[in-house]
């Protein structure tokens, strides 16, 4: 047996000061009994212009967060923490001294340990000369064995270059009027918290649609591609982050309540995958982005995130990089992963797939989505041939489901060349393996986490979204002159789970043979509310849900349905399926959309050409969308969820379009709000969704 060392144990402070470091933040633990303050201060948000902010709260800790930059006035090396049970400070009950430095771009994150579940605390950080952050909000975790309904919001997709943020006020304004037992518990953000691409208004002077650009950050070594800005290095995605956190409304939000946070792809590069990007012209290598990318996110985001691959990684105050080159990914794994040294070290630069265990009755499972992924299909040179050029936005989906599935199609048969536009054209994966979303170990650990959990529901916080969405270009009348190229359905985009098919379905399959129920997906990206039931083949294949998922509008980012109002001109012959213009220009274009996913092609060109919603109705294919309850594809705001033993309720608060932002306590009027209920349900009853109550007009959800 080897030598174990001078010490086998360790005590619970050196463990947490040991957590702490590998979180990269210093250590607050309790005194012995609360006083009040002893410090002297004086509030200047000035000093401190990106706010506060509180992550990852378990139930004895949490992690909080700040920056004070030097400024021509005052600089600034040290900052106290305090954290108080009221917002006075007259019962401080812990503090700590964080030290600032250029390395971590002055932020500060300190690990307050020892507080009690469940509860309400309140954060300040002072520097030396007496100047103090704002003060801070937040909340514990209950206890495991906590019995009480969890209550929370989760969000996606805020582009405050292209909109206002007001749906952060619309949520702050709602839960200060709720009673404490009502109020939400968290912040669940599933990504693109920033969009890297960047438009000077210079470039697009037309703007974004009906979108002004707004000259919110220019990077100092960042490189330009067509129209739009992309950073290159780590002072330009911190620029970035500050940008962003400069918007009242999501400093106000970060402040209230704790955040747990996953990155999408906006974190890195649009089209980013691993550590490669593509602007539509090819793969670009860019490791030292990616691990800039890392760097900065870590910076800014409270996060209890592995660094380096494992936790224990790096120093206390601030990220250690690895260094990397940027070069092409010659070698593979069987999951699509490139070996390369420098590809595997950038993407484990942190680690973000984690759990958090809230109550008796909830387990939150977090994947990374971008970090681990095989290049996705259409964005190979070799799949362009199969995109279909008279439908905007679709793809074949059987095309997709046979090059995602590469030698594992047909059950291992791979078909030597796919029907498409009427010839036959030679298969270009058919001895490629399969791709992978999740990667091989990642997707272990996930299969490992949701079966032994011992929680009702298990949440799946998922940055991209697994519903089908759906339609049968297929049906198209031959009158208006276009024909889809196979005999099966159309979906939009590749770019999330319905690119993945195979892995999706192996979840899907492992759910159904291992008897897991309760599971619902949490789901972000697509710009768009949808509810529904997750099955891992849909008519004319097998239908038997698993699990739900419940996808939330972007805060403020434009969806698909704004994109193709603006994009697709009115004369052309389908564009009653994207946008529904009213009759002699009556109002603006509405999201037919929503009709073509929810009943196919027929009723939303019937709904254009006699502008009769119960005409359309009449025209429903039934076969189209079994499993869907909802669709918005143009909708904006956040999803509140409320989980107890029996049940799990997520409403939609949808805003209009956020164009420009509403500077009013409660953030301006919502649109609309839905609210759809999941009982619990076993292995002989399929999980069914119903809708309990709509408030405002719903667009075009027939």
């Amino acid at each position: 047996m080897s030598d174990p060392g001078p010490k086998t144990t360790w005590t619970r402070r050196e463990m947490l000061v040991a957590t702490a470091a590998s979180l990269g933040a210093v250590l607050a633990w309790p005194g012995r009994v609360p006083r009040a303050s002893m410090v002297r201060s004086v509030e200047r948000r000035d000093l401190f212009p990106e706010g506060v902010a509180s992550g990852d709260p378990h139930s004895d800790s949490v992690l909080l967060w700040t920056r004070r930059p030097p400024v021509d006035v005052s600089d600034a090396r040290t900052l106290r923490l305090e954290v108080a049970t009221d917002p006075e400070f007259a019962r401080v009950i812990s503090s700590a001294t964080g030290r600032l430095s250029a390395e971590s771009d002055w932020t500060c994150r300190v690990l307050a340990v020892g507080l009690r579940p469940a509860r309400v605390y309140w954060y300040r950080f002072t520097d030396e000369h007496g100047f103090s952050s704002r003060v801070g909000r937040t909340i514990t975790a209950p206890v495991p064995s906590d019995e009480r309904p969890v209550r929370f919001a989760f969000v996606s997709c805020q582009n405050v270059q292209q909109g206002g943020q007001q749906a952060y006020r619309r949520m702050i304004w709602e839960d200060e009027h709720e009673s404490p037992d009502a109020q939400l518990q968290f912040v669940l953000h599933l990504g693109d918290f920033v969009y890297e691409i960047v438009w000077y208004p210079e470039d697009r002077p037309q703007g974004m649609y009906t979108r002004r650009i707004r000259d919110i950050v220019r990077y100092a070594s960042g490189e330009k591609h067509a129209d739009f800005h992309v950073p290159t290095t780590v002072d330009d995605y911190r620029a970035l982050y500050r940008a962003y956190l400069s918007d009242p409304d999501l400093q106000d939000a970060r402040a209230r309540w704790p955040f747990i946070c996953m990155w999408d792809n906006h974190e890195f590069s649009w089209k980013g995958w691993q550590s490669q990007e593509n602007f539509g012209q090819g793969v670009v290598p860019a490791q030292t982005r990616k691990v800039a990318a890392a760097q900065a996110w870590f910076e800014y985001q409270p996060a209890r995130a592995g660094k380096n691959g494992a936790a224990g990684g790096g120093t206390i105050e601030h990220l250690r990089p690895p260094t990397v080159r940027d070069r092409p990914l010659d070698r593979f794994d069987s999951h699509g992963l490139g070996l390369d040294a420098g590809n595997l070290a950038a993407i484990r630069t942190l680690t973000l797939y984690r759990t958090f265990r809230w109550g008796r009755h909830v387990e939150l499972l977090l994947t990374d989505n971008r970090s681990f992924r095989a290049e996705p299909i259409t964005d190979r040179p070799e799949a362009k041939q199969f995109v279909p050029k008279a439908f905007p936005l679709f793809l074949a989906q059987d095309v997709i489901e046979t090059l995602d599935a590469g030698r594992a199609a047909n059950d291992g048969h791979p078909p030597a060349t796919i029907p498409f536009g009427g010839t036959d054209v030679p298969n270009p994966r058919r001895t490629a393996a399969p791709q992978s979303m999740l990667g091989a170990e990642q997707k272990a650990w996930f299969f490992e986490q949701i079966e032994r959990s011992t929680a009702q529901w298990k949440l799946w916080g998922n940055s991209v979204a697994t519903l089908d969405w759906r339609t049968d270009c297929h049906n198209v009348p031959p009158e208006s002159g276009a024909q889809w190229p196979t005999t099966g359905y159309a979906q939009l985009g590749d770019d999330d789970w319905t690119g993945y098919r195979t892995e999706r379905a192996e979840i899907l399959e492992f759910l159904r043979r291992e008897k897991i129920t309760g599971v619902a997906s949490l789901a972000g990206d697509r710009h768009s509310f949808q509810a529904g039931v997750l099955s891992r083949s849909l008519p004319p294949h097998e239908y038997v849900p698993v699990a739900v998922e419940f996808v939330t509008g972007s805060i403020s980012a434009p969806g698909v349905f704004e994109a193709a109002a603006y994009s697709i001109p009115k004369n052309h012959p389908l564009r009653g399926l994207y946008a529904y213009d009213p009759p002699d220009g009556a109002g603006p274009p509405q999201p037919s959309i929503n009709v073509t996913l929810m009943h196919g092609v027929r009723s939303s060109l019937a709904l254009q050409r006699t502008h009769d919603p119960q005409e359309a109705l009449a025209m429903r294919n039934p076969d189209v969308a079994p499993h869907l309850a909802f669709m918005d594809a143009g909708g904006h705001g956040y999803a509140v969820v409320r989980v107890t033993a029996d049940a799990l309720e997520v409403e939609f608060v949808a805003i209009p379009r956020p164009v420009e932002r509403i500077d009013a306590p409660d953030g301006g009027p919502i649109a609309y709000r839905v609210v759809h209920h999941v009982a619990a349900w076993n292995v002989d009853t399929p999980p069914r969704l119903e809708r309990r109550r709509v408030e405002g007009t719903l667009p075009l959800v027939l």
